[in-house]
């Protein structure tokens, strides 16, 4: 896929600069070579040893180094590539980048390149929200300088937000994109596996032309089950009326009330994970009209009598086919994460996705969403729905895998 292809790997100082080793080895394993740089920041994270070692070529940190330099060897490495790699890129970097600063072997290799450059930032999220650093990769990206990342999650710091460096597959078809190679054929997290999906409202008819319903358009349900297909997963989605086209990829099971959306769910089962974003009607009418309620002047209002709706995440939560990993949604108004914390604990699942719906969440196009789990409570930033999707399912692929506890 890159055989040929040539390599200029920069590692500078970031915790995840281990990641640099894997994203080395597939670039190789796809037939390209590397020719490392590490900074002085890198090599208090990585040895130049260990990369030595997996680049198959000599790493290059000193830019007075005599023997190099006798052929000016900084203007050689600059030219050398096809394409220059700065993973992880620090803030401290990013900023000497963006001024133009050329003291050290890393900068003056990148002040004097003609080649493209691609960087892959790696911070906490304070760095990266700062306004100093959004100007520098503001200045970076207008003189043509390709960014990958950063992605969003826990950081070394027990805490969470954008930072984190991209990973080394994601690295990888990158540098496939940028240098016109076909991407590499990547394992999906989620092959394999079978993930239930709710999503939209319920309509609970009280005659046959009224019903009871709530305002969700099933836009973040949506995306969800979209965010798993694209990560491997047969995803079966099970979904009221809404006005949205189905995802690519995934399994419809259209249904109308609570009662039709539970027994959808249980024919789906078994699955490795369930997903409950539906907005489901709490209550129907405890006997539907069999023709339409008459208004007429002067008599008393048609009496109203409510039933309780089954409790779907409460149900599959105690299943005997039970998901490994089950996850509501908790849509509040008003003390939010308590209330989440709280039904977290009632109805026996994983995780509760919990968000405040005084706004325009319904319908709207962005959320602010709280993740409640046994070991506490993630406040996420205000995203996209789409990347709200994309940040859970990556959360559902690592816990599926092993890699963390539900």
């Amino acid at each position: 896929m890159l055989d040929g292809k040539r390599i200029l790997l920069i590692v500078s100082g970031s915790i995840s600069a281990y990641k640099a080793l894997e994203l080395t080895r597939l670039l190789r394993k796809a037939g390209a070579s590397v020719t490392p740089v590490l900074t002085q920041g890198g090599a208090h994270f990585v040895t130049p040893h260990a990369l030595q070692a997996i680049a198959g070529e000599a790493v290059h940190q000193d830019l007075w180094s005599l023997a190099a330099e006798a052929e000016i060897g900084h203007i050689r490495l600059a030219r050398l590539p096809d394409l220059v790699v700065v993973a992880p890129a620090s803030a401290d970097l990013l900023a000497r980048m963006a001024h133009g600063l050329a003291d050290d072997l890393a900068t003056t290799l990148l002040l004097a390149t003609d080649r493209p450059v691609l960087v892959a930032p790696a911070m906490n999220w304070a760095m990266w929200a700062h306004p100093a650093t959004r100007a520098n990769m503001a200045a970076l990206e207008a003189r043509g300088v390709r960014v990958i990342g950063p992605n969003t999650g826990a950081m070394a710091e027990a805490e969470s937000g954008p930072g984190r460096l991209a990973e080394p597959a994601e690295m990888l078809e990158a540098v496939a994109r940028l240098l016109g190679a076909a991407p590499p054929a990547l394992p999906a997290p989620l092959a394999g596996r079978h993930v239930l999906v709710t999503s939209g409202p319920t309509q609970e008819p009280i005659d046959p032309v009224r019903y009871i319903t709530n305002r969700s358009s099933g836009r973040q349900g949506h995306a969800i089950a979209a965010a798993l297909a694209a990560l491997g997963a047969r995803v079966t989605l099970v979904s009221g009326p809404v006005a949205l086209p189905d995802p690519p990829g995934v399994g419809m099971a259209r249904i109308g009330t609570a009662r039709e959306m539970l027994a959808a769910c249980e024919a789906a089962l078994p699955a490795d994970a369930a997903v409950c974003a539906a907005a489901v009607a709490d209550w129907r009418s405890a006997g539907m009209a069999p023709q339409k309620l008459k208004k007429v002047p002067g008599q008393p209002l048609p009496p109203l009598e409510l039933a309780l709706n089954p409790d779907i995440l409460a149900t599959l939560s105690a299943h005997p086919r039970r998901p490994r990993l089950v996850v509501g949604f908790a849509a509040e108004t008003e003390n939010v994460v308590a209330n989440a914390v709280a039904k977290r604990q009632r109805k026996g699942c994983d995780w509760i996705v919990a968000n405040d719906v005084s706004g325009d969440v319904f319908g709207g196009s962005r959320n602010a969403v709280h993740l409640v789990t046994a070991g506490g409570v993630e406040d996420w930033p205000d995203l996209p729905k789409e990347e709200v999707a994309a940040k859970l399912a990556a959360r559902v692929a690592e816990t599926l895998a092993g890699g963390a506890e539900a």
